[in-house]
């Protein structure tokens, strides 16, 4: 057992600042190596930790290779996840990608039989599996709490990109670096989340759409048509006949970052949100015929951090729920089950397995 892992650190954008803080809470991580492609980002963060210039690497591929370093972090645009990928598995280093887990389908394929010759410890970043409300709400489904659950609905709803903010044009809208707007950026999470509460999808029918077409670049000022989506819905069964709607977007004024679950059982309804991320609402019969709302507070036994899990994988550890590569995997099966279902206007089976 090390005393203290060493960490590289691929991607220094906003999203890497919480990654860095998360790590700092845990205690147990250094960073020894960082890689960005801005220069300027990486003279101000190896300046702010102290890194020398020879850990200081323009090349990702050069820091997952470094001896110094134990596992990698990556915190990157999509474009570079299945690269990224692909060099830890080559290099046997345990590694923790942020999600989507590729731009595509087409990326990801390759990955998984890279990784079944040569397994690392790998997490991918999921995590709203670590939101006390969820994990509770997974804890009650399990424990039969609503009995045989039967429906659910997810959205995941932000505002950022509404026409009134006048968004500009940014890499979240170029379909060659992010793969799909919207649906692989939130909508990811939801398919993760349905996939932690309730288990695997079977068959989906999905709707796409952009609904604004056009955003210009704060560059040269010129009018960039948008080919992402900014709007997904979609319908699935998923195991044991388990039924849902989901909803994602960043064009919803006035919605933060709600991400919510409600969960529709034989017995009563389940609702978690990031709104309210230590307390659930339960909505169940308590007397004959009468149903009782009920607010429940998260008990600690569902307070678990991102990185606890990922240093326990460090130290040969499987804690429950943990999202995976095979969660990655799976997750971008179902990413690009719903953008085919979109394109067909059919409804689309899913694998069995893997």
């Amino acid at each position: 057992m090390k005393t203290m892992y060493r960490i590289g650190l691929i991607g220094l954008g906003g999203m890497a600042q919480e990654h860095l803080r998360w790590m700092n809470e845990i205690g147990r991580f250094r960073i020894t190596a960082i890689s960005d492609v801005s220069a300027e980002a990486m003279a101000k963060a190896g300046d702010r930790l102290g890194l020398s210039e020879e850990r200081r690497y323009a090349d990702f591929s050069e820091l997952v290779g470094d001896p110094s370093v134990d596992a990698v972090v990556s915190v990157t645009p999509n474009h570079v996840h299945a690269d990224i990928i692909r060099a830890c598995l080559q290099a046997g280093k345990p590694f923790l990608a942020e999600k989507p887990f590729t731009r595509d389908f087409e990326e990801a394929a390759p990955l998984l039989d890279l990784y079944e010759r040569r397994p690392v410890p790998a997490m991918i970043g999921f995590t709203y599996r670590y939101t006390p409300a969820f994990r509770y709400a997974r804890e009650l489904v399990r424990q039969g709490d609503i009995g045989t659950v039967r429906s659910f609905s997810i959205r995941y709803l932000q505002s950022w990109g509404s026409a009134l903010y006048d968004t500009p044009y940014m890499w979240r809208y170029d379909k060659a670096i992010t793969g799909t707007g919207a649906l692989g950026d939130l909508g990811s999470h939801m398919i993760d989340m349905a996939r932690y509460l309730f288990g695997e999808f079977e068959e989906l029918s999905a709707l796409l759409h952009t609904i604004v077409p056009e955003r210009r670049d704060p560059v040269g000022g010129k009018l960039m048509r948008i080919d992402v989506d900014d709007f997904a819905a979609f319908q699935a069964r998923l195991t044991n006949s388990v039924v849902g709607s989901f909803q994602t977007t960043r064009n919803a004024v006035g919605s933060g970052n709600e991400h919510e679950v409600s969960i529709y059982g034989d017995r009563g309804t389940i609702h978690a949100s990031t709104l309210s991320p230590d307390q659930v609402i339960r909505i169940r019969e308590e007397s004959a015929g009468q149903l009782a709302r009920t607010t429940l507070d998260v008990p600690s036994r569902c307070r678990r951090k991102q990185y606890e899990d990922f240093l326990a994988l460090l130290e040969g550890e499987a804690p429950d729920g943990l999202p995976g590569f095979l969660d990655g995997y799976r997750n971008q099966q179902v990413l690009d089950a719903v953008v085919r279902s979109h394109e067909t206007k059919r409804s689309v089976r899913l694998p069995d397995s893997l």
